[in-house]
């Protein structure tokens, strides 16, 4: 009974509201100042699909859709041929621009990736990245670097310094082929060297994890170089940009003692605040959200300060994680947060925008391709080159000094990172962004086989190394 009433009230309603709504509407033509014009030419469905595909913000979604569905398939294909997943994202971004994709299939990649649309994709991109490095810093363990501070310290400076002068050394050849006509040649030959002394210390952290290798002596020491690696060569990439932006060294004497200044107060001030304030916080379930809007609020200040007095937004993310404690359930919490968002997410979209920038057809000449195996080889050998002879220095075996050599040659997404810090200040060419790129992946790539080839497998027992066990 109740059933019929509830219906029949239903279908009343329908009636007399909708005629209501019909009348207030024929009615309300009368205020029309003119006519109607006339409809426009009914289109196909082909055509109206067409073109709400074109709006803006479908062109987003598309291009997400496509580059994280990319992203996961090859990365996966990856880890099933022993490689860390992130070097097959890599790989997907550069299929998804012109060297494979706008070759094969022009249209669909015209369509996919107009160039109005990059600057937003660039944008999220940047966001994506910014979180990454900020939890890169907070990965690092400063008391452990205390511990492995000697060896560590030798062994990655010496794959700093052996890299860059062979790489701004290298700039003398390609310089005055390859370079900007608006950049000097310091400004090229400080990021030449820069950019070959770089280390991926998440890549070779996850490498190091997945070969069992994180509580062997090779494992904690190439973790430590790898840490103080990526601590010293962004401080120098921030000398090096300030330098770059004001034209020379007097010039950007200021933004270098801001960015002194800033670092003081990071890990003065900041961090034992930070300290205090989040492991109050750390364990009240009800403030979890507002612990993490706290800690977005910090990465992204850190950022824009950086970013303002003329060095890199990155910078300041990196040294935000730096400042945060070092303790195990705020690095869960914030991976369980932040960096899972970011890997999965914002940053396959950076791999596709760097790829978007890299141009194999840009190598149209025998004499490209040698510059460009020029540029792997001088790469290989001072990273891989310096680490091996500065580890054998401080009395490591042949084998593992051979083996740090190799893991600190791994330069993975933080390469593209500094990469694309270049090519947007003008540094770089397209060519030579190119020649960058695949030196990049090359480097990565082999640093798995080259192990399993050694003997360093899942399986590796953590008292095999030959490293010294006595406090370094």
């Amino acid at each position: 009974m109740q059933l019929r009433r509830n219906l029949l009230f239903y279908v009343i309603t329908l009636l007399i509201f909708g005629a209501g709504i019909y009348l207030v509407l024929d009615y309300g033509t009368r205020f029309d100042a003119a006519p109607a014009t006339a409809a426009r030419p009914a289109t196909g469905l082909l055509d109206g699909l067409r073109a709400s595909l074109a709006q803006p913000l479908s062109v987003l979604l598309m291009q997400m859709v496509v580059i994280i569905l990319a992203a996961r398939a090859i990365g996966a294909l990856f880890r099933r041929i022993g490689q860390p997943a992130v070097t097959g994202e890599m790989l997907a971004g550069i299929l998804l621009g012109p060297s494979l994709l706008g070759l094969l299939w022009p249209e669909a990649h015209g369509f996919l990736f107009p160039v109005a649309s990059l600057d937003t994709l660039q944008r999220l991109s940047q966001v994506g990245v910014i979180l990454f490095m900020f939890v890169v810093g907070a990965e690092l363990d400063l008391q452990h670097l205390r511990h492995k501070a000697q060896a560590a310290v030798l062994v990655s400076h010496a794959s700093i310094v052996v890299p860059f002068f062979l790489g701004a050394a290298l700039s003398l050849l390609l310089y005055r082929q390859l370079a900007p006509d608006t950049v000097s040649f310091t400004g090229f030959a400080l990021f030449m060297g820069i950019a070959m002394s770089i280390t991926a210390f998440p890549v070779l952290a996850r490498i190091i994890a997945e070969r069992g290798l994180s509580r062997s002596p090779l494992g904690t020491i190439a973790i430590a170089c790898a840490a103080v690696d990526d601590v010293t060569a962004w401080c120098l990439l921030a000398v090096v940009v300030a330098v770059v932006q004001a034209g020379d060294v007097s010039g950007a004497l200021l933004t270098l003692v801001l960015a002194v200044a800033f670092v003081a107060f990071m890990l003065l001030l900041a961090r034992p605040y930070a300290t205090r304030l989040i492991r109050a916080e750390l364990g009240k379930e009800s403030h979890s959200k507002a612990l993490v809007a706290g800690v977005l609020v910090f990465v992204f200040v850190s950022a824009l300060f950086t970013e303002v007095i003329g060095i890199h937004a990155l910078f300041g993310a990196f040294l935000a994680g730096v400042a945060l404690p070092s303790n195990a359930p705020l690095r869960t919490f914030l991976r369980e947060r932040l960096e899972t968002f970011s890997a999965v997410f914002l940053l396959p979209l950076f791999f596709a925008f760097t790829g978007l920038r890299t141009e194999l057809g840009l190598l149209a000449t025998a004499n490209d391709w040698l510059l460009c195996a020029a540029v792997i080889a001088v790469a290989i050998a001072g990273k891989l080159g310096g680490s091996m002879l500065a580890a054998r220095w401080t009395g490591m075996g042949w084998k593992d000094s051979f083996a740090i050599g190799t893991l600190m040659n791994t330069r993975g997404l933080i390469e593209l990172i500094v990469l694309n810090i270049g090519y947007d200040l003008g540094i770089l060419s397209p060519r030579v962004f190119t020649m960058m790129v695949i030196m990049a992946l090359v480097t990565t790539f082999m640093t798995g086989p080259i192990l399993a080839w050694m003997g360093y497998g899942h399986r590796e027992a953590s008292g095999r190394s030959s490293l010294p066990l006595g406090p370094t």
